[in-house]
């Protein structure tokens, strides 16, 4: 079992900022997470990429956030943050993070992963 854990969301003015946090946690040897990322769903609405980080740092955007947030990962410690600025109302949705790699366990398996948190609300008021 793998669980992700999202945090730092809440309610914010448009043009405010907030920074989300992920952090991943589970029963295995060592979680060899090639890329994480952020999402975010509103009601009704398919779930959309944000951003991604591979283990080597390097990032994606959607093309509306670009330049506005920011995404990072602290890979020891096996956790993701986005930095949100310039918010605006449409970035309201709930945001949820992912992990995808492989873990290994201490009797040698290895199984590919695709996790993903719960999910942490961003509402940002007009």
């Amino acid at each position: 079992q793998v669980q992700l854990v999202e945090s730092g969301g809440d309610l914010v003015q448009t043009g405010g900022f907030l920074n989300l946090s992920c952090v991943v946690s589970g029963k295995y040897i060592i979680y060899s997470i090639n890329a994480m990322g952020w999402y975010r769903q509103t009601p009704g609405k398919q779930r959309e990429l944000v951003a991604t980080v591979t283990s080597a740092g390097v990032t994606d955007y959607a093309d509306d956030v670009k330049g506005r947030f920011t995404i990072s990962r602290d890979n020891a410690k096996n956790m993701a943050y986005l930095q949100m600025h310039s918010l605006k109302p449409e970035d309201t949705a709930n945001y949820y993070c992912r992990a995808m790699g492989i873990r290994e366990f201490s009797d040698g398996s290895r199984y590919h992963t695709d996790a993903w948190g719960r999910g942490t609300q961003v509402t940002v008021s007009a």
